[in-house]
């Protein structure tokens, strides 16, 4: 994350740079999550949903087309700090669609499939009726289920935002910034475990083999106790954790149930208290945000990596 002042100025000046790619010609029609979205011009009036919505956006430098935000997942981090407190918030939560239509947004983007629903920001087709293109992250698709994430496929998406938006440079600015960030990430050698917790007390809802927790795990050079199951999250149980007894684990650090707690409920569990991550406080944490596909993914992963390098193992 401390490059991304640098990674904004190449951004801006790619901008000034433009000629040097190819503009965005509309309309526009693409394929999202199985649904064809045509969009007549670039979007001027935009609902983020999520954080790593609101996120990508300010990361391409168009967080003046943001009308509306909803359902944020915590403060963005550095550089967008300030720009995203500023943002006018319609909802803590899941905004209505009532709500969402009162800022007569051009197009809302949803970091969850689930967003689009009629007790919510309003059902695909009907917002289409009415004029308002909607995008879903495509690594949140839940009707067509996403092959197994890549960071090329989250570069692939902050591509697909700058052809949507007419801001093909900044998008290229950003990709090349974080494949350079990601390409410094040298893989743990020592053939180490890991179990990614994000939440739950009962039963620990952990990431498995298919999403942003495993293809971050990857890059960390570590195993993921729970690789084997083919979904990007699953609701596991503490005697699978046991039984693997991780040499890491990976804290989700969420203002609903921080790494904290979590240390806290793994220590005070008897189930869990003899684990050796546990024992020898072998964690490593990750903002809930960058846990989901997006733009500090490849950040997230640069700090763990240098969490990761200073934990003690005994030889």
């Amino acid at each position: 994350m401390r490059r991304l002042p640098h990674l904004l100025g190449l951004a801006i000046l790619a901008l000034s740079a433009g000629s040097a790619l190819a503009q965005t010609a509309y309309p526009l029609t693409l394929d999202n999550c199985g649904v064809q979205v045509t969009l007549p011009a670039a979007p001027q009036r935009v609902v983020t949903i999520k954080s790593t919505a609101t996120e990508m956006l300010l990361a391409l430098g168009l967080g003046d087309r943001i009308v509306g935000v909803g359902f944020q997942d915590g403060p963005a981090p550095e550089p967008w700090t300030a720009a995203a407190a500023a943002l006018p918030v319609l909802s803590d939560k899941l905004p209505s669609q009532e709500v969402v239509l009162e800022v007569e947004p051009d197009f809302i983007y949803g970091g969850w499939e689930s967003n689009f629903a009629a007790d919510g920001a309003g059902e695909r087709p009907t917002l289409a009726e009415l004029g308002i293109a909607s995008y879903v992250s495509p690594a949140a698709c839940r009707s067509i289920k996403p092959a197994k994430l890549t960071f090329d496929d989250v570069f692939a998406q902050i591509g697909e935002m700058g052809t949507i938006f007419d801001a093909a440079p900044a998008a290229e600015a950003l990709i090349t910034e974080q494949r350079a960030a990601l390409s410094a990430v040298s893989p743990d050698a020592r053939g180490l475990t890991a179990l990614w917790y994000s939440s739950g007390t009962k039963a620990p809802y952990v990431g498995a083999g298919s999403g942003a927790p495993q293809m971050m795990l990857e890059a960390l050079g570590l195993k993921n106790i729970m690789a084997d199951v083919d979904d990007g999250w699953v609701a596991a149980s503490w005697e699978a954790v046991v039984d693997a007894n991780p040499d890491v684990i990976v804290l989700v650090d969420a203002t609903w149930n921080s790494a904290e707690q979590k240390k806290k409920l793994l220590a005070e569990n008897p189930i869990t208290s003899q684990l050796d991550a546990v024992v020898n406080q072998r964690y490593l944490i990750v903002p809930f945000p960058a846990s989901e596909a997006g733009v500090r993914n490849v950040g997230a992963t640069a700090d763990m990596a240098a969490q990761l390098a200073g934990l003690i193992f005994a030889p």
